[in-house]
């Protein structure tokens, strides 16, 4: 009999990607979503999915990459806290619970440093709204002590693939002249590509040692002044315009998103991965840009 895999909030990029991976694998895989056929206001529905399951990835939650006024600040924050205390409590009444509870986080949880990059064992977080998301979430999802389930909240920095997320994004701003730098450009730039980011959970799923936090990140972490240098590279483009930090708060007005999401400082690696001996198929952007661009 094949495993079972369980995607909550499998719709999106992330966990198209996953899905697709998984059944590739020969797994079976359960979508849990408001348009799937288990949809999270159906309790039973959601008892069997995760009944008898070997993996649970949650990855819902609204997306932050909007304006952050109160009404969506709200909608983040509860998104991500309800659907986890919904499976929490589903798993609890689970006979057989999943293996493995994989549940998202993110990179940004961590503080704005610029003399070393974070790792799991860092505890001291920064501040401001992303952080206290994250915070918020991990107390949600630590809050369930579940004998017969271990637990991982993936700490994720940007993934990049080519169908989705950030990449045909700054692929326009390099086609059309503005792949420059943004605001000073020495804000860290932390990373995943997508293939990683499938290999890292296989690694888990392999590697009882893990849990708690887990940074979904590569060993080599740049500055945005790099990155969009390595794009041009990539590109075959050779200039690209500067963006200021007031130029990007206009940009980030227009198309209804905030300017942190570019300027904020994300310098994270994973030592538990590193201890562990995984394997990056991409550790390196030179590595990203070439499968990707």
């Amino acid at each position: 009999m094949s495993k079972k895999i369980v995607i909550a909030g499998g719709t999106g990029f992330v966990g198209n990607f996953l899905t697709s991976k998984f059944k590739e694998d020969g797994f079976d895989v359960c979508v849990i979503s408001r348009n799937s056929n288990v949809r999270w206001s159906d309790k039973p529905a959601l008892l069997s999915a995760l009944e008898g399951s070997d993996t649970l990835i949650n990855l819902a939650g609204k997306s932050v990459n909007c304006r952050y006024n109160e009404k969506n600040r709200a909608l983040i924050l509860s998104s991500r806290l309800e659907t986890t205390k919904l499976l929490g409590e589903a798993i609890q009444q689970c006979v057989n619970p999943p293996k493995l509870w994989m549940n998202a986080s993110a990179a940004t949880i961590y503080r704005d440093e610029l003399t070393r990059p974070n790792t799991e064992f860092d505890i001291t977080y920064g501040d401001g709204f992303s952080v206290e998301v994250s915070k918020q979430w991990e107390q949600a999802f630590y809050s369930f002590t579940l004998e017969k389930t271990r637990q991982i909240a993936m700490r994720i920095s940007i993934v990049l693939g080519e169908n989705g997320g950030v990449i045909p994004v700054y692929k326009n701003l390099v086609k059309f002249g503005l792949g420059g730098r943004q605001g000073d450009g020495q804000q860290k730039f932390s990373w995943i590509h997508i293939d990683d980011f499938y290999r890292i959970i296989r690694h888990a799923q392999e590697s009882k040692e893990i849990n708690g936090p887990l940074n979904f990140a590569s060993p080599h972490p740049i500055s945005n002044e790099r990155l969009m240098s390595e794009f041009r590279k990539a590109m075959g483009v050779k200039f690209g315009l500067n963006a200021t930090k007031w130029m990007l708060g206009i940009g980030a007005l227009l198309i209804g998103t905030e300017p942190e999401l570019i300027l904020r400082n994300r310098w994270v690696v994973s030592q538990k991965l590193i201890d562990s001996k995984f394997k990056f198929q991409f550790p390196t952007i030179e590595d990203a840009l070439a499968n990707l661009v």
